[in-house]
């Protein structure tokens, strides 16, 4: 069964940017979708511990897609280090990985650390699609170049597309759908 997990980023929820709309498209085209509301509340620094705890509640296996927007996708980035099979595919959207500027730093840093086993991830998803764009406030461009330098993988840039948030324009992405529709 197809199934697609998104990952909110800091303070974020199930509701907002573009999840409700990516979640009503996937379901109809036969996905089985997750949105889980992991703990980010403000001020307090997430703790990537307590995010694991939530991500227990849902299975991931080899048809499994994830996405994982801002810090979720820095989550998502620990998540395939720790798989033992590979996924169908995996996106990342607006996805820091420790190239300043980027606006939470300290607390990303203290989230889970900018170390990474790029080999191991790699070898956990069939497919990999990095989207960002060149006037994020919070996560500048050099991280979606190097994390798709360090993947292996083509960055998928779109201009003034900010962070891929509500308050930049995003209560849709169509780019994001038509990627994850490639899927085989």
């Amino acid at each position: 069964m197809k199934n697609a997990i998104i990952i909110h980023g800091t303070e974020g929820y199930p509701e907002e940017n573009w999840f409700p709309w990516l979640k009503k498209n996937l379901e109809q085209i036969g996905y089985i979708v997750n949105v889980p509301q992991f703990p980010s509340p403000p001020i307090v620094p997430a703790k990537i511990e307590e995010w694991f705890k939530v991500l227990k509640n849902y299975e991931i296996n080899e048809e499994t897609i994830l996405i994982g927007h801002s810090l979720g996708g820095l989550f998502t980035l620990r998540i395939l280090e720790k798989l033992n099979h590979p996924i169908k595919a995996v996106f990342f959207v607006g996805t820091p990985i420790g190239i300043k500027p980027i606006k939470f730093y300290d607390r990303d840093i203290q989230f889970s650390g900018f170390d990474f086993d790029f080999e191991k991830i790699k070898a956990s998803a069939k497919k990999i699609v990095i989207f960002h764009s060149d006037n994020d406030p919070y996560v500048d461009i050099q991280n979606g170049k190097q994390l798709a330098a360090n993947l292996g993988v083509q960055l998928d840039f779109i201009p003034n597309a900010g962070h891929f948030n509500t308050a930049a324009g995003y209560d849709k992405f169509p780019e994001l759908l038509e990627e994850i529709q490639k899927v085989k």
